[in-house]
């Protein structure tokens, strides 16, 4: 998937703000890359549009091989539940379900029968096997995070999108759900895209892109905490001081 030439803007005359203004990005399929930036760098802008849960004011995106600008609201809803997965920092689970019933969800929606290993072998795939039959209140905030992350799994996407999935976590259940994410990527070649205000979360990514003033100014490859801490030490100094970005 990709973006190009992308631009967002909010108000208008003299209040108009332009969250993003002329991102040109690749989401190169199988990888696992996180999006970072100071607050109001326009980083939660970028994942929506690409994702396409908010429409852009100029340039494209192509999602999933299709462009969302061209699509009906109902054709966008469709493409959104069968071809994108989507993982918030709140689990977002019913809490009446059990498990595999709130993962069995997107199907029930999209009125498709799951097939009787489908949801065993996503639950499966996240640990949680012998966790199917349990209420989200008997389990803990990352087995939660983890029946999320099977539930944007069980339609196969093409793209999974996680915003902030490990904000609610304590540091040892975050370490496991993104050794997940990063086990989908390298064993299952599952395309993520995570925004995330973490240096640790974003190490586990395959490249990390910095946002500023809705302009991207940096990546980079092969992340580690201490390398994605000092870009964003960088970036927030520059911010508070108004320097320009290079």
């Amino acid at each position: 998937m990709a973006l190009s030439g992308v631009r967002r803007v909010y108000g208008s005359g003299e209040g108009e703000v332009a969250a993003l203004d002329g991102v040109t990005l690749t989401f190169a399929a199988g990888t696992f890359t996180a999006i970072m930036g100071p607050s109001g760098s326009g980083k939660s802008t970028l994942l929506q549009c690409a994702a396409g849960l908010d429409r852009v004011d100029a340039g494209r995106v192509d999602l999933a091989g299709t462009d969302p600008a061209a699509l009906s609201e109902t054709a966008l809803t469709r493409l959104r539940r069968e071809r994108i997965g989507f993982v918030f920092q709140a689990f977002n689970l019913m809490p009446s379900l059990t498990a595999r019933q709130n993962v069995e969800l997107p199907l029930r929606l999209a009125r498709r029968r799951p097939a009787p290993d489908q949801v065993a072998r996503v639950l499966a795939d996240v640990g949680l096997a012998e966790r199917a039959g349990h209420l989200p209140s008997q389990l803990s905030g990352g087995q939660q995070q983890r029946v999320a992350i099977a539930r944007a799994l069980v339609t196969r996407p093409q793209v999974l999108f996680a915003d902030e999935p490990t904000g609610a976590l304590d540091s040892r259940t975050s370490r496991e759900v993104l050794s997940l994410l990063r086990g989908l990527v390298d064993e299952h070649g599952q395309t993520i895209v995570m925004v995330t205000h973490d240096p640790v979360a974003a190490s586990y990514a395959d490249k990390v892109v910095f946002l500023a003033d809705g302009q991207l100014v940096d990546e980079l490859a092969r992340p580690t905490a201490e390398d994605v801490a000092t870009h964003m030490t960088t970036l927030e100094t520059t911010a508070q001081h108004g320097v320009p970005s290079c």
